[in-house]
């Protein structure tokens, strides 16, 4: 099959498109024919080089496509069956995964970092990991929902606990993550206020329900945040953008306020006031993707038009390099996805 690899770490020139083995299929996988592959800033970091990749290596970690064939040890399945791939792997036998918490089992990563991923033709997973998609999502916006609405979701409702009523700052309006979170806090009925780079940008944020856009190159975010809200700041605060954002997020956030944050895109280190921490007894929470349960319910709400994935532009996979140029210029607003 043709597939994306990178044989060594470095800038998108370390892409190579080529033939590589097709998978052989376990009696208790299923092998799906990749229709679509939505990338994530995490493509760009496992291509810079992180540490437990192994090399040669498949980036892509959201799937969707059908299924090509079934392993004879698998029910409930069949050929045909349109299908999205939960971007997670674990091993389904230690204390956390039958307990429903896959995301803290010791052997858990994501598709496309400790294990290959979708970059290719075809994969072949395990059942539990192959979700139906119904008629009414194309295979690209199929792609653009696993990583990014689980993230958020568990994000608000599995860590923040969010609740009608709240006020969610959501950073970085055009990433995937900031798209879900947007959709996720007004179907919570929440007031959301998020941060975009330009005006169409911020029209976008808009459509999708923000209540308030700040411009983060022309505006102080938590300066904003205080005027918005009449000087209490907000209940949470989502924060995936790191250290460029990291004083602004964490001073937006009112007393027994709630920052949780994803990741760490323009870098991980950050300070911390501990007398600001502990004086307005705020909460700092880390996230990391989420279950399957949670999977499963937000998908729900996908699924029923509840929540619409955001596509802002295809590749063919064999341009994967000017899809990891085109994302790291940040000029998308929503999911880039490429296509076998």
């Amino acid at each position: 099959m043709k597939a994306v690899r990178i044989h060594q770490f470095g800038g998108p020139e370390v892409l190579q498109y080529e033939e590589v083995p097709d998978p052989k299929l376990r009696k208790d996988q299923v092998l799906v024919r990749i229709r679509a592959c939505a990338m994530n800033h995490l493509d760009l970091w496992v291509r810079k080089g992180l540490p437990g990749v192994q090399l040669p290596h498949i980036l892509g970690s959201d799937i969707a496509g059908e299924i090509a064939e079934v392993g004879e040890y698998v029910t409930g399945l069949k050929a045909q069956q349109r299908v999205l791939i939960a971007p997670m792997h674990f091993c389904g036998r230690c204390s956390k995964c039958v307990a429903g918490l896959q995301n803290q089992c010791r052997d858990f990563t994501v598709l496309g970092n400790g294990v290959d991923g979708g970059n290719c033709e075809f994969i072949a997973v395990h059942p539990a990991n192959v979700i139906a998609i119904p008629d009414t999502l194309d295979f690209n916006q199929a792609a653009s929902v696993p990583l990014v609405f689980l993230t958020a979701w568990h994000m608000l409702v599995g860590r923040a606990e969010v609740r009608p009523g709240h006020t969610v700052l959501v950073l970085g309006a055009n990433s995937g993550v900031g798209t879900a979170a947007i959709q996720i806090g007004k179907m919570f009925h929440c007031r959301v206020i998020t941060t975009a780079g330009n005006e169409s940008k911020s029209q976008h944020a808009r459509q999708l329900g923000a209540d308030f856009v700040i411009d983060h190159y022309k505006q102080k975010i938590s300066d904003e945040v205080r005027k918005i809200t009449n000087k209490q700041g907000a209940d949470i605060v989502i924060e995936h953008v790191g250290a460029a954002t990291w004083d602004e997020s964490f001073r937006s956030m009112k007393p027994n306020g709630v920052l949780v944050t994803c990741g760490a895109t323009t870098g991980p280190t950050v300070g911390i006031d501990l007398r600001f921490l502990f004086s307005r007894q705020l909460s700092l929470l880390g996230s990391y993707m989420g279950t399957m349960g949670e999977l499963h319910q937000v998908l729900g709400h996908v699924f029923a038009g509840r929540l619409k994935p955001v596509v802002d532009r295809t590749f063919p996979l064999k341009e994967a390099r000017a899809a990891h140029e085109y994302m790291e210029k940040s000029e998308m607003f929503g999911k880039v996805v490429l296509n076998p």
